[in-house]
């Protein structure tokens, strides 16, 4: 028997693959607007599918991490301002009336609005850093899983930062909200249209003179996402996990660490409020809890997972 033979995938799931790729590019293509990394990405993943049996099991393990990015790039199909009206003032005032911090003046801020006047240089630079990690290190994480062993582990943990992003995106729908800085850009009246902004963010780059967080927000899928925060719960659920998996108790406290960072830097630079960190937080718990309480105690489920799991396991020879 040949390599190519022994390493080829099976038609039928190769077939099933690249219709799952055009259909992705040319929906892409012809509603959002096709980029360049899109066929970069859809050939490597196709030329890691037909390579070999270790980078194709390795393919399949990261299609919960797919289709969250597809996911969150379909959105532009639909702005969920066009759902629901928008919550701007709503959502500011009550803010400020659970959280606010008053001045010596007796003016009531929102802790954005605090942290805007008041900030220093080496927060802005921890704030930069730990905003680097919301999403990198949580795929770093369930690729150290993966390359550990901890493949059932691993598949749950990816499983459930789908989840949890599908619940955060049906909350968009439900309730539109405007982010902080928005609000101290454009007041409370409703902008269609409106770009991201860097906002707080925009120190760190000028500090380092980069533009990373200007690059990263110009591509924002939605504005008036603010609600829940899933910047905020990205890092809770690589936690809970690594709690799950007994990981070095070095790995715990740094994700708890960066998960905490996370939390304070989203209010900090006014990309979120102390309500949205909140949001997102309970968003972590309810898509552990769907999954893990519930789905799972569905046999057909069950078996579904346990058949990913044996998919993407080593074959003993």
């Amino acid at each position: 028997m040949s390599f190519l033979q022994r390493h080829m995938p099976p038609m039928r799931h190769a077939l099933m693959l690249i219709a799952f790729l055009a259909v992705w590019l040319v929906v892409t293509g012809v509603f959002i607007g096709f980029r360049p990394e899109h066929s970069l990405l859809a050939a490597l993943i196709l030329l890691m599918f037909m390579l070999s049996n270790g980078s194709r099991r390795l393919v399949v393990a990261l299609a919960p991490f797919f289709i969250f990015g597809i996911s969150y790039d379909w959105m532009n199909l639909l702005p969920n301002y066009t759902v629901n009206s928008v919550d701007i003032q709503g959502l500011y005032e009550c803010e400020k009336s659970l959280f606010g911090i008053t001045t010596a003046a007796g003016e009531c801020l929102t802790p954005n609005e605090f942290f805007a006047i008041h900030n220093t240089a080496w927060m802005d630079f921890l704030a930069g850093i730990f905003y680097l990690c919301w999403v990198p290190v949580p795929i770093a994480f369930g690729i150290w899983l993966y390359a550990k062993g901890q493949r059932r582990t691993y598949l749950h943990f990816a499983i459930v930062f789908l989840l949890v992003n599908l619940v955060g995106f049906a909350g968009y729908y439900i309730h539109p909200a405007a982010p902080p800085w928005y609000v101290a850009s454009h007041g409370f009246d409703f902008i269609t249209g409106t770009t991201g902004e860097v906002a707080g963010l925009g120190r760190f780059d000028s500090m380092l003179g980069v533009g990373i967080f200007d690059g990263l927000y110009a591509r924002n899928a939605n504005v008036f996402a603010a609600m829940p925060s899933l910047h905020s719960a990205y890092m809770l659920v690589a936690f809970i996990y690594a709690l799950r998996a007994r990981c070095p108790l070095a790995m715990r406290i740094a994700w708890a660490v960066i998960c905490a960072g996370i939390w304070f830097t989203a209010v900090y630079t006014s990309h979120h409020y102390i309500l949205d960190v909140l949001g997102g937080i309970v968003v972590t718990f309810i898509g552990y809890a769907l999954f893990e309480g519930l789905l799972m105690r569905i046999p057909a489920v069950a078996r579904f997972v346990n058949r990913y799991t044996l998919y993407i396991s080593p074959t003993k020879s």
